[in-house]
């Protein structure tokens, strides 16, 4: 059996350190956490074809328009999460801001020739009435935020 391995990419670096010291004491070996910009490593590191899943769960929203050039779904993000794709590998996308919502509809209307939309599959770490089951999630979910969820898979 095809082992696992996991990349998670954080630019704050508290959350980065908060991250790694948790996969230290859970002894989880086969995750490694990068303090940078995630676009930037996809961009500059990785290899066509070299990714089965990317997920992108609750990034920055970016709400004022001015920096809406800072999401990290762009026209530019999205054909590179395509080129390191596997055939058939997954974007796997969530929010709870309804703005980045709509920008992230939009960009998938604008990718369907190259990415199927696919219904979202909870993780296994989702529980009952969650979505990817994330502290995150757990911390404002009390609050009656709306989660939503879309997976694009690469068209082989």
């Amino acid at each position: 059996q095809k082992a696992t391995n996991f990349l998670g990419i954080e630019w704050a670096g508290a959350y980065a350190h908060h991250a790694a010291d948790r996969l230290r004491r859970h002894q989880l070996n086969n995750v490694r956490i990068l303090l940078g910009d995630a676009t930037e490593f996809i961009t500059h590191w990785c290899p066509d074809g070299f990714i089965e899943v990317v997920h992108l769960y609750f990034s920055d929203p970016w709400p004022k328009k001015k920096h809406h050039k800072r999401r990290v779904v762009q026209d530019e993000t999205l054909d590179q999460f395509e080129r390191v794709l596997v055939p058939g590998g997954e974007l796997r996308i969530v929010t709870d801001h309804d703005d980045l919502w709509e920008w992230y509809e939009e960009h998938a209307a604008k990718y369907e020739t190259r990415f199927d939309r696919l219904e979202f599959d909870a993780p296994g770490s989702a529980g009952p009435s969650e979505v990817v089951g994330t502290n995150y999630e757990r911390k404002f979910r009390p609050e009656g935020r709306t989660f939503r969820a879309m997976t694009l898979r690469k068209r082989s």
